[in-house]
């Protein structure tokens, strides 16, 4: 037992150095390659803690492997702009003056409700108090906030995106698919072109159409609803 603890400490002391070189960006905004060099790390170090038989030089040194492994990624990503997009991808902008941009949430196999939990993280609840929201390549979302549009007074609902209407949220507006379907023929478009819509208690929606510009028309609830 007291070989183990001593393993134990070891190893411990090895990774608190290794990652304190790795810099303060590999605990707080990790790269995709970091991301995967920590997991690796992590279980290089348990087994030669739990296994006795395996002597401790081996998992010290594949330790430091990897961490030089690191050193040369962030090299190569820090020598030129190419590298660093293969590397660690690069920022996605998935909303801009036109709204949201549907094409690049595909792309970062993504969909609108990631988009709304990153934006609620930032105290952002509404699709139209963004100009711009982009995904860095680590993963957090950046915003820039629309200095013109209302804050929201209720949580805007998903009705309808990429053609599909959201039953779900239909009992809780007490609306029907004929009331939306309406609502968007009214707005010139129809649901098969509508990319998003959300609408919320006070009836102000956006609605976000292929190849055009949201637009926050008002739709009229019926009586007595709210949320």
């Amino acid at each position: 037992m007291l070989v183990t603890l001593i393993r134990t400490f070891i190893i411990f002391i090895t990774l608190i150095i290794v990652m304190r070189l790795m810099g303060k960006r590999q605990i707080g905004e990790m790269q995709p390659f970091e991301f995967i060099v920590t997991l690796i790390i992590a279980d290089l170090a348990c087994i030669p803690m739990a296994d006795v038989s395996i002597p401790l030089i081996y998992g010290i040194v594949a330790i430091l492997g990897l961490f030089i492994l690191h050193q040369l990624l962030s090299v190569l990503e820090q020598s030129g702009f190419i590298l660093k997009k293969i590397i660690s991808g690069s920022p996605s902008v998935v909303i801009n003056k036109n709204g949201v941009d549907v094409n690049e949430l595909k792309k970062n196999n993504m969909d609108i409700s990631d988009l709304l939990d990153s934006m609620r993280a930032l105290g952002y609840f509404s699709l139209e108090e963004l100009d711009y929201a982009i995904f860095e390549s680590n993963g957090k979302l950046s915003a820039f906030e629309n200095a013109d549009a209302p804050k929201s007074t209720s949580i805007p609902l998903v009705m309808v995106v990429n053609g599909k209407i959201y039953n779900q949220n239909l009992q809780i507006t007490r609306l029907k698919k004929e009331d939306i379907e309406s609502f968007i023929k009214q707005n010139n478009g129809s649901i098969k072109s509508t990319e998003i819509l959300t609408v919320d208690g006070t009836g102000r929606t956006y609605l976000k159409q292929k190849h055009q510009k949201y637009t926050t028309p008002k739709f009229l609830l019926p009586e007595g609803t709210s949320w």
